[in-house]
């Protein structure tokens, strides 16, 4: 599964790109069909703006954009919608299987 995290008027670090990683391979966990992950970090004027494009299967792409003062709060908090995003959709998915 490929995971891409852009930078917008703001460099990557290392320690950026790993935590990224780390946070966002959890979304595995929800929903195994997902394809690919793009996170950009965008640093604005009062803080960061955090969108992640996440690619699965038979789906269009699940997006979510969160903005906060503090870095890895906006992504921490991004990551947590996108696994809420992920998990449902599981679930809808599982229980229209079961009623066919």
């Amino acid at each position: 599964m490929q995971i891409n995290v852009k930078g917008k008027h703001l460099e990557i670090t290392e320690a950026i790109d790993a935590y990224v990683r780390t946070k966002s391979e959890k979304f595995v966990r929800y929903f195994d069909k997902v394809q690919s992950i793009n996170c950009v970090i965008e640093k604005e004027p009062n803080g960061f703006h955090v969108e992640f494009i996440v690619a699965v299967e038979h789906h269009e792409d699940f997006i979510v954009n969160q903005r906060n003062a503090d870095l890895y709060a906006a992504i921490d908090l991004a990551v947590d919608r996108e696994s809420r995003q992920l998990a449902e959709h599981k679930s809808r998915t599982r229980d229209h299987k079961h009623h066919q």
